[in-house]
């Protein structure tokens, strides 16, 4: 049995909530819900949809991750089987197969069902991969439950209520990282593309701005008056209301557009603040990466306390826990999950935090040869303001517990549920 379905068959159901929550997952493209609230139903579910879609013409993270990290996918999904779900779905597209998801397949052996042969038969058991034809609408939740599962969602209805989790490859890859590695997530995939020299596929951290991500791809010069940023792909894209210096890559992020203006305005859709400039670029035969060629390593993050500000209201920010001046290390928990519902946010750098307000905390990284110190040396030249926290195994909140050094954190319990 492998490491990894050993560490997954361990995790009691509620568990998966919990450490999701406190690992600061939330759903690395589409909306970006907080990914705990759908793990804290497993007891009502019985079956995840992977949805491996990615319809965006530019989009390859998914597709890369599939292929690429297959071994432990396919461990996570072998451990989930046991331990959460009687079924997994990989829902992918019919055109992806032969490049992308073969690996895949060949590994796991997998039941395979064809568009044709869709939906799935409802008493399918185990690990399936369900392809679908080449439609773009086919990555939209509530069309693929329907075309995969035959499940009509009706109002405000979701997944979880006919029995379904539904995540993208990304979101649980960063499962994986979490619940096998016990690592926050703290980096994201994100693809630059539009009105840039070079297409580019870059892993960041959480926070990177979008100026470094913009000379990445060519652009130092930054956007210009005429054009406009936009966070999303050519379908369902979305303008920025903060500038390049100042926008922070969200959990979210998949896709940073340069755009000119005149085109973002004739391509708006409706009153919600859509995009769809699908039909304005031959974006299937741009050059385009489609694997990560480098990982970006920026000065200075802005890393948001809510992943996506359009659900405030229904999502609360992350409280922080961190003061400027502050020096911390990556991976470090800067802010925990407030009540309601809420993640934790980890730093995604080794640096000093130089601000901290309602919407975000700012780190730059620590520069040793201005100070003349090293590593630990260096925190500890600073004398940062330092506070031990961990999280209750009984309610989930993160609580200061300066006793920490000498105790096993995963066994604490909170005064309250003592």
């Amino acid at each position: 049995m492998s490491v990894t379905r050993e560490k997954v068959r361990a995790v009691e159901p509620p568990e998966f909530a919990v450490t999701l929550r406190n690992a600061g997952l939330a759903g690395a493209g589409g909306a970006g819900f907080p990914t705990y609230a759908k793990w804290e139903r497993l007891e009502e579910v019985d079956s995840l949809l992977v949805n491996q879609q990615e319809s965006e013409p530019n989009y390859y993270m998914d597709k890369w991750l599939i292929r690429e990290r297959t071994d432990e996918l396919a461990a996570l999904f072998d451990g989930l089987l046991d331990r959460a779900f009687d079924r997994i779905v990989i829902s992918a597209k019919w055109t992806d197969r032969d490049e992308w998801l073969n690996t895949f397949e060949t590994a796991t052996d997998a039941t395979v069902y064809e568009p044709t042969e869709l939906p799935i038969d409802g008493d399918e058991t185990g690990l399936v991969v369900a392809y679908t034809a080449d439609k773009y609408e086919y990555g939209m939740e509530t069309v693929l439950m329907r075309i995969v599962a035959d499940v009509v969602m009706q109002g405000e209805e979701l997944p979880m209520d006919h029995g379904w989790v539904v995540q993208n490859t990304e979101t649980l890859s960063n499962v994986y990282r979490a619940l096998v590695d016990d690592e926050p997530t703290t980096e994201k995939f994100v693809h630059v593309d539009g009105r840039v020299p070079t297409h580019r596929f870059l892993e960041v951290p959480i926070g990177t701005p979008a100026t470094a991500l913009l000379e990445a791809a060519g652009r130092s010069e930054g956007i210009g008056e005429n054009e406009i940023l936009l966070d999303g792909g050519p379908g369902w894209c979305f303008e920025i209301d903060q500038s390049a210096e100042t926008f922070g890559v969200r959990k979210r992020t998949n896709c940073l557009l340069v755009m000119e203006e005149s085109v973002v305005d004739e391509n708006r859709l409706g009153s919600g603040g859509r995009i769809n400039v699908l039909s304005s670029a031959a974006w299937k035969h741009s050059n385009h990466e489609t694997e990560p060629t480098a990982t970006l390593a920026p000065d200075r993050v802005e890393v948001p306390l809510i992943t996506n500000p359009d659900f405030e209201g229904v999502v609360t920010p992350s409280e922080p826990i961190v003061r400027s001046g502050d020096e911390i290390e990556s991976g470090e928990m800067i802010a925990r999950p407030a009540d309601g519902t809420s993640v934790a946010q980890h730093a995604p750098i080794d640096g000093t935090v130089t601000g901290v307000d309602e919407r975000s905390i700012t780190i730059e990284r620590i520069d040793d040869a201005a100070t003349g110190a090293v590593g630990a040396d260096a925190a500890d030249a600073a004398d940062p303001h330092r506070i031990y926290w961990t999280w209750c195994t009984e309610c989930g909140r993160y609580l200061p517990e300066p006793e920490l050094e000498t105790e096993d954190p995963g066994e604490f319990v909170c005064r309250d549920c003592r």
